[in-house]
């Protein structure tokens, strides 16, 4: 099982049950392909760089999780249908990115 990370960007009309809806609606999809949480953090509202679809501003999320990687390609399908998700990056993660990731939630802990 490979190591991912998925930064999405939800769409900032949703009310604050359905952003959890969406969120709890692409863990189980990854719990149900075999994924295995290891952090998941919520960024909050925050202002896009570029508007997207005249929007300005989105809910981040991020989860790093380990999947085997046929999985991901059906997750990322989910998240291009899913019209609440305005944008995702999910990106394998090698040894380097690792380190990085572990060094960046113990600072966060911290904070």
């Amino acid at each position: 099982m490979n190591q991912y990370e998925t930064v999405f960007i939800l769409n900032p009309v949703l009310s604050d049950d359905q952003v959890r809806e969406t969120v709890g609606k692409l863990q189980s999809l990854l719990k149900d392909a075999g994924a295995k949480f290891i952090n998941t953090e919520n960024w909050g509202l925050r202002k896009l760089a570029y508007p997207i679809d005249k929007k300005k501003s989105g809910f981040y999320h991020l989860f790093e999780f380990k999947a085997p990687g046929e999985s991901i390609a059906q997750y990322e399908v989910e998240l291009q249908r899913d019209e609440r998700v305005l944008r995702f990056l999910t990106i394998s993660l090698d040894k380097y990115g690792i380190e990085y990731a572990e060094k960046r939630r113990a600072k966060v802990k911290n904070a």
